[in-house]
């Protein structure tokens, strides 16, 4: 005779589907065999993310970071989303590809290969929906590549997030400066950045 059970059973979470890493010699063929396309993904800690789809909020933002990095660095200093290398371990599974770079030479110096952590002057990420990706797992991944001065662009809070002090674990000074503050770059004492100058229609 069927047993009446009055207690709910709990039951075990589903088993995560196992996941395919790849690795940037990887990715390199599937692009070459026209299987990918590379200006839509990034490689992080070798899971593919998608760089598409960006909100119009996210799009505002980088366009005015963009005017302000031209008018202070020169536009041949300045890469939109462009592939880096970070630190050597973490090379074969990553090549991420911030929203905005500045480099310590011209453009031009280059023609063929990724820069290296030790070309860039400064590094922005976008955050509209991916701030928790972009404050955790790159923030850490450009920590241990010893970049000195990565920035969060935070849309939903309209605040810029400045990581400093790159060490192994991560940065050990994050400060966040928000509308009515402004923030220099290293690379650049004196020229502060007003954080209005990022989200202007809030002025209004």
């Amino acid at each position: 005779m069927p047993t009446v059970i009055s207690e709910v059973v709990p039951q075990a979470p589903p088993a995560e589907p196992r996941r395919k890493k790849w690795t940037r010699e990887e990715c390199d063929r599937l692009i070459q065999a026209g299987l990918l396309r590379g200006e839509e993904y990034e490689l992080v800690d070798g899971e593919l993310v998608s760089t598409m789809g960006k909100l119009r909020p996210h799009v505002n933002a980088h366009v005015f970071m963009i005017a302000w990095v031209i008018e202070v660095f020169g536009v041949e200093f300045m890469n939109p989303e462009a592939p880096i290398d970070v630190a050597p371990e973490d090379n074969p599974t990553n090549e991420p590809v911030p929203d905005l770079i500045v480099l310590k030479r011209p453009s031009r110096d280059f023609p063929n290969a990724n820069p290296q952590p030790e070309d860039l002057a400064l590094v922005v990420e976008v955050s509209n929906t991916t701030y928790y990706f972009d404050s955790g797992v790159k923030a850490r991944l450009y920590a241990r590549a010893g970049i000195e001065d990565f920035w969060i662009i935070d849309v939903p809070r309209q605040r810029i997030i400045v990581h400093r002090e790159p060490g192994g674990d991560g940065y050990r000074s994050i400060t966040a400066y928000g509308i009515g503050e402004g923030v220099e770059p290293l690379a650049r004492p004196g020229a502060a950045l007003q954080v209005s100058h990022i989200f202007p229609g809030r002025l209004k």
